[in-house]
C-alpha cells in the first residue's frame, strides 16, 4: 500500500515539473477561467493549452466543468495553492542564498 501512494505522490508531482503547468495554477488561484481565456493569458494556442490540462485533470489537481460548448477550469483544492505557495518560498529563499553567498564571495 504504501508504494502505491508513493506511486501517486509522484504522478502528481509530475505536474509541478512544467513551467506552464505551474502558471496555470497560479493564474487559477483566483477562481475559475475558460479555455480560452486561460490559453490568451499563458500565451498558448488551445490545443497545446489542453493538453497540459488534461494531465492536470488526470491528476486531480484540476477540476473542470462544461457549459454550452465552453469549458471551465479551476483548481481541485485550496490546499494546492498552498503547497505551491509554500514550494515558491523554498525558492525565494534559495536564491536569496545563493546571492548572499555570491556577494560574501566577491567582497
Amino acid at each position: 500500500m504504501q508504494d502505491q501512494i508513493y506511486e501517486y505522490h509522484a504522478e502528481m508531482c509530475q505536474v509541478f515539473s512544467h513551467a506552464k503547468r505551474l502558471e496555470v495554477i497560479d493564474v487559477l488561484r483566483d477562481g475559475e477561467m475558460s479555455v480560452t481565456e486561460l490559453a490568451h493569458k499563458l500565451g498558448l494556442t488551445v490545443g497545446n493549452l489542453s493538453q497540459h490540462l488534461s494531465m492536470m485533470k488526470e491528476r486531480h489537481i484540476l477540476l473542470s466543468r462544461k457549459e454550452g460548448n465552453m469549458v471551465y477550469y479551476r483548481v481541485a483544492n485550496p490546499k494546492l495553492i498552498r503547497c505551491f505557495d509554500m514550494l515558491r518560498e523554498v525558492l525565494f529563499e534559495q536564491i536569496r542564498q545563493d546571492a548572499a553567498l555570491i556577494e560574501a564571495r566577491t567582497r
